[in-house]
């Protein structure tokens, strides 16, 4: 490319973060492609069957590790961070109502693919048009890309225990997409891993799935079993789910860095009303037409009608006796497919243990009412 030894690379590099924050990145950073030091850990981790049934994780093998076998051409990736924490997140208050469906917060507004993507191609764009010849390619959790390990290099953030890149400004809080380019940029510097002893993440997960630090065990985790798995959530791991019905945040709700996140700029990721607070049954009784309609643009659209309902249902199951949730769920046996149909018989017989013990409970409490009651003075 002769047109780069007429420009300043340094001058580009100012630049590039500049058009990157103005169009709504927070943070911009650049890495090179020399990510041979995370190929150990990604075979580890793929032969260890942490990735469950994502087969696409093992089948583009070290590929995810080496950006030019994926984009041949590519010199250096750019890496954006893009906050998205919303306002009104009312983490603690839909967490500890059992009857509201929790939706992890990055979910609640527009599809994040979509805006980062866009932004992304116009960042390109300016580039390209700074310097001719330039070639781009931008990425967004689409494609065989170890996102982490990049951001990492490009001094976004460090790695956390829960696998999840942190900044000691923003928390966690934040999505990453990344622009692959073939300019020899000047790169930045990684910043150092800020954790230190700290294991809250590993302690909170409510299914255990960081089963090490920096290590994830995906078949158990929370996120991949109501967005990528597709088939019968084990039994053992229904009643941890409680009410989360479409991934979970819980490793960064306890995490200590999160306390200087901030509210995103971004209006495409504030929370949509159908999807925010909403109680179990409410959301349970959308139609498939319902869901189409009220997930439009949005990243839980993917997971379908068929998960989403057996999702809700385990949530149902774990939530308070209720003879309307009791009946609910009964009479919408048959109404999907036989995967959901076993979801829903084990809430049901949540439900009617649930119904057993209250019973119990109130004869109980009856008896010991009716002993007071022959205890007292007959003027108390």
């Amino acid at each position: 490319m002769s047109a780069i030894n007429s420009i300043d690379l340094n001058q580009l590099s100012n630049d590039i973060k500049a058009w990157g924050r103005a169009l709504g990145f927070q943070h911009v950073g650049i890495s090179d492609i020399d990510l041979s030091q995370h190929e150990p850990h990604l075979m580890q981790w793929l032969e260890n069957g942490y990735h469950g049934a994502m087969d696409y994780m093992e089948a583009h093998g070290l590929k995810r590790a080496r950006p030019a076998e994926l984009v041949p051409g590519t010199l250096r990736v750019i890496s954006v961070r893009m906050d998205y924490l919303p306002p009104d997140a009312s983490f603690a208050k839909h967490l500890k109502d059992p009857n509201i469906g929790y939706i992890s917060r990055y979910a609640l507004g527009r599809d994040y693919h979509k805006v980062i993507r866009k932004k992304l191609k116009q960042l390109g764009e300016k580039i390209s048009a700074q310097l001719e010849g330039t070639a781009y390619r931008p990425f967004v959790d689409s494609a065989p890309v170890l996102e982490h390990a990049i951001a990492e290099k490009a001094g976004i953030g460090w790695t956390g225990k829960h696998t999840l890149t942190l900044s000691k400004e923003a928390g966690s809080w934040f999505f990453l997409g990344e622009l692959f380019i073939n300019l020899p940029l000047p790169t930045d510097s990684p910043v150092e891993a800020e954790c230190g002893s700290c294991t809250a993440c590993i302690t909170i997960c409510p299914t255990d799935a960081i089963v090490a630090p920096y290590q994830v065990d995906a078949k158990r985790c929370v996120s991949y079993l109501t967005i990528e798995h597709d088939g019968e959530i084990p039994e053992e791991l229904r009643a941890p789910m409680g009410n989360r019905i479409y991934g979970c945040d819980d490793c960064q709700l306890i995490c200590p860095w999160n306390r200087y996140s901030t509210v995103t700029t971004e209006p495409d990721f504030h929370p949509r009303e159908k999807l925010h607070g909403q109680s179990l049954l409410t959301l349970f009784a959308w139609t498939e037409d319902e869901f189409l309609k009220y997930t439009e643009g949005s990243a839980i659209r993917r997971i379908g009608y068929a998960k989403w309902k057996r999702n809700i249902a385990i949530a149902l199951g774990n939530s308070p006796y209720s003879s309307i949730t009791l009946n609910t769920l009964a009479e919408s046996l048959g109404s999907v497919d036989d995967n959901v149909d076993v979801h829903i018989k084990w809430a049901v017989e949540q439900q009617m243990r649930k119904s057993q013990t209250n019973q119990s409970e109130n004869r109980k409490h009856q008896r010991l009412v009716r002993t007071i009651e022959k205890g007292l003075p007959r003027d108390a």
